[in-house]
This record gives structure tokens, C-alpha cells and sequence, in this order.
């Protein structure tokens, strides 16, 4: 019995030293050497300053405020936020203000009345952003994902058709030349995985960065 006890501490101690701590190790060290900025977290910095990550989206969206100044405050105190409108802007979140601490999906079925409220307000208020500069924008053309939350609520990609759109709303406001714009939104779009799986999307964080390039 004691033989078996050591036996089994011994082999206790030697998984728990292998995988436990020698494995992990490894792997984050190939990983560190190998893929430095993918395993750090793909994050983008600016004139040395942190600005977000390539994989996670981020809310553009602006306070509103009032006639005073002072932004405006919901039912449950929390900031009143519109799209601004000199970016573009990224898919709905059903994560809070696009936290990747907090990433979910509507868990919503395809015959929910919930889920057909969501989607017909979000389609409204797209409408409501672009439409203006934008006159022929109908609801037909606007793409399924300017509708809808992703898996996680932090997709940090749009599709190319939505982008196309918003396109309009960002030349006039910031007054380029709209083949100015869509060569960004080119520049910034990354194509299908391996050639074959997935669709292009457009990087939002990537794109604004670019604009704001342009500005100064």
C-alpha cells in the first residue's frame, strides 16, 4: 500500500510539473516568439498609446446632450449615446457599450417577437443615420448585418455592402471625395479566410484610424 501511495504522488507531482506548468509554458513561449502580436491581443497603438485591438469592435457612438450642455441621462442613469457621425460605425452589441468583459448573443430565435422588434428598431435607426446622405437608401439594400448583433457583441468587422453605405455619411461630413473613402474602406478589408471560407469584412477600428489619419 505504501509503495502504491508514493507511486501515485510521484505520478501526481510529474503530470501536474508536465502539463501543469512545462506544457503552458511552452506553448506561450513558441507563442511569443512566433506570433508576439497575435498572442499579445493584436492591439493597436498610436503616437505610443494603447487604442484598442484589431479582434474586438468598439462603440463610435457619441453622448447626447442637452440645451445646457450636459449630457443626457437615461431611465437608469446611464448616458444617452447617438452614432457619431464623422466615423463609422460597427455592428449592434448586445454586449454593454461593446465590453469585451461581457460578450453575449441575443439568444433570440428566429420566430421572436422580441427579436423582430430588435431588428425593425435597429433598421430604423440606420435609415434614420444614412438615409439622409444617402437619398436612394431603401430598406431592401441595407445589409444583414448592419441589423444584427454577432455571436460575441464585439465583431470588429462590417460587411463590404456596409461600409458602402456609411461610405456616403463619412465623404460628406468630413468632406472627402467619396473615392477617397472607398479606397480606405479597401485598404482596410480583409478577405476571406485561406482564400475560400468566410466573407471580406470590413476592420471598423482600422478604417476610423485611417480617417483620422486623413484629418490630420
Amino acid at each position: 500500500m505504501r509503495r502504491d501511495v508514493i507511486s501515485s504522488l510521484l505520478a501526481i507531482v510529474t503530470i501536474t510539473a508536465v502539463f501543469g506548468l512545462g506544457y503552458p509554458l511552452l506553448v506561450t513561449g513558441v507563442a511569443q516568439v512566433a506570433f508576439h502580436e497575435r498572442a499579445n491581443g493584436s492591439k493597436i497603438e498610436r503616437d505610443g498609446k494603447l487604442v484598442g485591438s484589431r479582434l474586438l469592435g468598439q462603440d463610435f457612438r457619441t453622448p447626447v446632450v442637452d440645451a445646457t450642455g450636459k449630457p443626457r441621462i437615461d431611465a437608469e442613469g446611464n448616458p444617452v449615446l447617438t452614432p457619431g457621425t464623422r466615423y463609422f460605425q460597427p455592428r449592434p452589441s448586445t454586449a454593454t457599450d461593446y465590453n469585451p468583459a461581457a460578450t453575449a448573443f441575443t439568444n433570440l430565435g428566429p420566430n421572436s417577437k422580441d427579436a423582430r422588434d430588435t431588428f425593425r428598431a435597429n433598421l430604423e435607426r440606420y435609415l434614420g443615420l444614412e438615409r439622409r446622405y444617402d437619398a436612394g437608401l431603401s430598406a431592401r439594400r441595407v445589409p444583414v448585418d448592419a441589423v444584427t448583433s454577432s455571436g460575441s457583441g464585439v465583431d470588429p468587422h462590417i460587411s463590404a455592402a456596409n461600409a458602402a453605405i456609411q461610405a456616403h455619411r463619412i465623404a460628406s461630413v468630413r468632406r472627402l471625395p467619396l473615392a477617397q473613402v472607398q479606397k480606405l474602406i479597401a485598404d482596410n478589408t480583409d478577405g476571406r479566410f485561406l482564400g475560400v471560407l468566410g466573407e471580406p469584412g470590413v476592420n471598423v477600428l482600422e478604417l476610423n484610424l485611417a480617417l483620422d489619419r486623413i484629418a490630420s
